[in-house]
């Protein structure tokens, strides 16, 4: 799988990619930031695979997952957020959470132009009171149905 190959590029991917080949259950946020992060360099057959090696994650289960992210076309998430969610569960997603360029995709790989603006858009309404209400693309712990920690 090529794609996995440029997700090495990335030690929390790394990390995720190697727990998935050994059948690991790596949590609903594992499975979440991997989603959300592999989804630009996957097709969603690639990533269905990958999540199923999951003892956890069942076809049906991944291939929810990957239509929620894909319908709200949600960004990867940010170091803290990743911090935040492996705090929810039992597996490690990030494995050197002290190290402060640890986790942080978007310090290992180049996204589509559109996320970055994406995010200086939410950033400059969100700063304006009341101006921001389209939070369709900010991914909240909204579970799909049979997922969640």
């Amino acid at each position: 799988m090529p794609a996995a190959k440029e997700l090495q590029k990335d030690a929390m991917m790394t990390h995720l990619l190697s727990a998935l080949e050994n059948g690991k259950d790596i949590g609903h946020y594992g499975r979440l930031v991997f989603v959300l992060g592999a989804r630009h360099f996957m097709s969603t057959e690639e990533l269905t695979k990958w999540l199923t090696k999951d003892k956890d994650c069942d076809e049906e289960k991944a291939r929810k997952l990957i239509a929620q992210v894909e319908q709200r076309n949600y960004n990867p998430p940010r170091r803290e957020t990743v911090i935040e969610w492996m705090q929810r569960q039992g597996f490690p997603i990030c494995l050197n959470p002290d190290d402060p360029d640890a986790c942080n995709l978007y310090k290992s790989f180049e996204f589509p132009h559109e996320i970055y603006e994406h995010i200086g858009d939410y950033r400059e309404q969100k700063a304006q009171p009341g101006l921001y209400t389209d939070r369709s693309r900010e991914w909240r712990t909204e579970r799909v149905s049979g997922s969640g920690p």
